[in-house]
């Protein structure tokens, strides 16, 4: 295990807390969208994290080798998944995005996007982006020491 592989780690767990930063806001910007250049309501999209496989050579001195399979490398995005449960109907039959006919005419769909979730998301991103953040400054703190040691 290298001197900065946990660093590495932490840098790839803030990577992708910084994309689904980015993906959580892009939903609460469009959070009342009706058009979208594709064609209807805008759909909520959410991130999937996949682990980063595992490194056969990093072995665990302290846990029996039939135990340990190796160190983790970090995490990494699968894809970013659109949900497409229906949006909330509100009736306005003056906007220009109404249902024309059939039983929900004068009806307009929103995005299924629910600003509470979505702002308990941005927490939860934060949070974990400021653990990484945390766990590098404690390995530069632990070098630094480990350095100490050897002057």
């Amino acid at each position: 295990m290298g001197l900065f592989t946990s660093i590495n780690i932490a840098a790839t767990g803030m990577s992708v807390e910084r994309l689904r930063t980015d993906v959580i806001s892009n939903n609460i910007a469009n959070a009342s969208s009706t058009r979208t250049q594709e064609g209807g309501v805008f759909k909520r999209k959410s991130v999937i994290l996949e682990p980063v496989a595992k490194n056969p050579q990093c072995k665990n001195p302290f846990v029996p080798n039939e135990l340990d399979n190796g160190a983790g490398s970090g995490v990494r995005v699968h894809e970013i998944v659109t949900d497409t449960s229906a949006g909330r109907l509100v009736y306005d039959p003056t906007h220009p995005d109404a249902i024309k006919s059939g039983p929900n005419a004068g009806y307009v769909e929103y995005p299924n996007v629910n600003i509470v979730n979505e702002m308990v998301d941005m927490i939860s991103a934060s949070r974990a982006y400021e653990a990484n953040a945390s766990v590098i400054q404690g390995s530069k703190e632990m070098f630094s020491s480990a350095m100490d040691i050897g002057r």
